[in-house]
């Protein structure tokens, strides 16, 4: 791979693992900063001794790197907040009520039950505190709170948890990813709203946003078709219906609704078209850079910041900037500097799914697309306009296939059909939606203006939901692990390379990384195969238990959607597993060598029958410590069927008799192997 010959990509890939390796062995910042100052001064001093030095050459790349490696391990330790000593999180304050007061920061999409903010903590019981927190407030509220609003609440501060449930999507490390460390979860009576406005960057962006959209409203444009114009020129999801983005998944389409490479690229043409009159002397092509790269970054904040947004402005602002000097602008030092550029302000940005995918998916369009193109060259302008999107999609699809399945285990089969009909239409919709964002800013919203827009939406989410609908081309609930994401890009950067140079050598890697996919998949089988255990999920109102041998699910709970059930399908997927039967509860069981008793509500069990565990289940009616008395088990369960009001009492008692107690509303499942 020539793009593994440039210093800058080496250097990159050593300032890479200095992140990871900082993200995952939280090292101690004294020593990583002292380790960069003496690497940084050896290297001032080696630059003036280099012609003395045998190997000098050898010597200099490899302090290059290991100091590409420390400036990445420093980066993402300076950008951490929990290493600052006033961050709330390194504080004991997650055990009892607070007077907290925090400022809005931005609107998330709203739950079943409350709505959502990420707000910033400024005092805690009036001492200074910083560090950001996710904000519940019950829907039972009316009032929507904005960006800027200072809050004062009465509220408990809760950790960030572990999922309750296995291969459940773990949400507390999502956060925790984004510097969010806790929750808060307001009770509307607890709430003052200071008359005061935090008025800095954020606030003025959000009052633009809010302008726009409440002057589309006004001149009457459709809810549905706002909702999705916001997220392709707005880049705000939170108002779009769970059926729209649903077709939009099935369709292979999603990443149209996260603003993204595609949409900046077309606001970067736009506006080279609308500054095409400016001659390009040099003031003038200097105005156009400044006027370009200006618009962008404002883009980029009205968007929200997202790192595909901020990953897609950075490198488009390289090509603007190789277009002002004249000079060819190579991409693959375009796509490493803009890295570089970015992880180190945000190097948890690398940590981002949608980073991840658009980095990935203009790489291998950049690489791959060009040998696809090759392979048939249409004379008809129509003709070849449609094979260049169709290899472009392909490019990005496989490029990014992995990882999907990796993250999502689901594979749109049609996603060469979205695209071929669904970019030109986003192209006509990106146009129209920034003239007609630019003139809403300013209220001004003309029927002439704003229909077409809607019009075009309406047209994309009907071809969208046309696609959607074939679900037999919809490949779900693929299992996909972490090695065999390995393997496949190391089989598909073989398979590119050998197409590239068709030469035996190349060949020789695609078998090998061919058996290291079959070998990965083999290991997988087998560890599946070998493997017994017995689960207990943490469900309200309901018990669910599995019992599985290999890939054989057995599940038994007396809810009768329980198969149907997310946490189960989630654990399906991740264990290779296939569901044989369900069966009601039963009040003993039995695993290994470990006799099981199930109480139920009626708490009857038999005295002395001497059970290893005990699992408590619908609150049952017994005297806990005299039952313990008599069965004295090894270890009591109780799971989220139970009043939380019975937990502590629960608890108390085994404490007494030195019995251990998992309750799985506390702790999470329960597994027994």
């Amino acid at each position: 791979m020539k793009v593994l010959e440039f210093p800058l990509a080496r250097i990159t890939l050593g300032f890479l693992l200095g992140i990871m390796t900082a993200f995952i062995c939280n090292p101690n910042p004294k020593w990583i900063f002292g380790l960069l100052f003496i690497f940084l001064l050896t290297g001032s001093i080696f630059a003036f001794l280099v012609s003395k030095i045998p190997n000098a050459r050898f010597y200099s790349s490899l302090l290059s790197y290991l100091i590409s490696f420390l400036i990445g391990m420093s980066s993402l330790i300076i950008q951490t907040d929990s290493f600052r000593k006033n961050n709330y999180s390194n504080h004991n304050i997650f055990k009892k009520e607070h007077s907290v007061t925090l400022i809005i920061r931005e609107k998330l999409k709203n739950t079943t039950y409350n709505q959502r903010y990420i707000a910033l903590i400024t005092s805690i019981d009036h001492t200074n505190y910083s560090g950001k927190i996710l904000l519940n407030i019950p829907k039972s509220l009316p009032k929507t709170f904005e960006v800027g609003h200072i809050l004062r609440i009465q509220a408990y501060i809760q950790k960030n948890k572990n999922p309750d449930n296995p291969n459940q999507f773990d949400y507390g490390n999502y956060l925790n990813n984004k510097q969010i460390y806790a929750q808060l979860y307001a009770n509307p009576t607890a709430i003052e709203q200071s008359s005061e406005f935090q008025k800095d960057s954020w606030f003025y962006i959000a009052k633009i946003r809010t302008r726009i959209l409440h002057n589309l409203e006004k001149a009457n444009f459709n809810s549905t078709a706002l909702a999705v114009a916001s997220a392709l020129i707005l880049g705000q999801r939170q108002d779009i219906a769970p059926e729209i983005i649903q077709d939009y998944q099935y369709a292979g389409a999603i990443h149209i609704l996260s603003v993204s490479g595609l949409h900046v690229g077309f606001i970067f043409l736009f506006l080279n078209f609308i500054l095409s009159p400016i001659p390009n002397t040099r003031k003038g092509s200097f105005l156009k850079l400044t006027i370009i790269v200006s618009s962008l970054f404002f883009f980029a904040f009205i968007a929200g910041l997202s790192p595909s947004i901020v990953r897609s402005v950075v490198m488009f602002s390289f090509v603007a900037i190789g277009l002002h000097l004249r000079r060819s602008v190579n991409i693959y030092h375009t796509l490493l500097v803009s890295i570089l550029l970015i992880l180190l302000f945000q190097p948890y940005f690398l940590y981002d799914v949608g980073f991840q995918l658009s980095y990935l998916a203009v790489f291998f369009i950049v690489w791959f697309q060009p040998v696809l193109s090759q392979l048939w060259k249409p004379k008809n302008k129509i003709i070849k306009y449609s094979w260049d999107i169709l290899t472009v999609s392909f490019a990005a699809q496989i490029g990014t296939l992995p990882l999907s399945l990796y993250y999502f285990h689901q594979f749109p089969g049609l996603f060469f059909v979205t695209n071929l009909f669904v970019i030109p239409l986003l192209s006509i919709i990106m146009f129209l939606g920034i003239v007609v964002m630019a003139f809403a800013a300013i209220n001004f919203t003309p029927f002439w203006l704003i229909k077409p827009l809607e019009w075009s939406i309406y047209l994309l989410n009907k071809i969208i939901n046309t696609i959607a609908s074939f679900e037999q081309f919809i490949i779900r609930d693929i299992p996909f692990n972490f090695s065999m994401l390995t393997c496949s890009y190391l089989l598909i950067i073989a398979f590119v390379i050998w197409l590239k140079k068709p030469y035996f050598k190349s060949l020789l890697w695609v078998m090998l990384a061919i058996i290291g996919f079959q070998l990965a998949v083999l290991r997988n089988n087998w560890q599946v195969r070998h493997q017994k255990e017995w689960l207990v999920f943490n469900q309200k109102r309901n018990t669910l238990i599995v019992k599985r041998q290999g890939n054989e699910v057995f599940l038994y709970s007396n809810d009768s959607a329980a198969a149907k059930s997310k946490m189960l399908n989630s654990y399906l997927i991740a264990n290779s597993g296939q569901l044989k039967n369900q069966k009601p509860l039963q009040h003993t069981a039995y695993f290994k060598e470990n006799k099981i008793l199930i109480l139920d509500s009626a708490g009857v069990f038999i005295k002395n029958s001497k059970p290893d565990i005990i699992l408590l289940t619908q609150s049952p009616k017994i005297n806990i410590e005299r039952m313990l008395l008599s069965l004295q088990p090894k270890l009591v369960i109780a799971d989220g069927s139970n009043y939380k009001s019975l937990l502590a009492q629960w608890e108390m008692s085994c404490k007494k008799q030195k019995i251990p107690f998992h309750a799985t509303a506390e702790k999470g499942y329960f597994q027994l192997k």
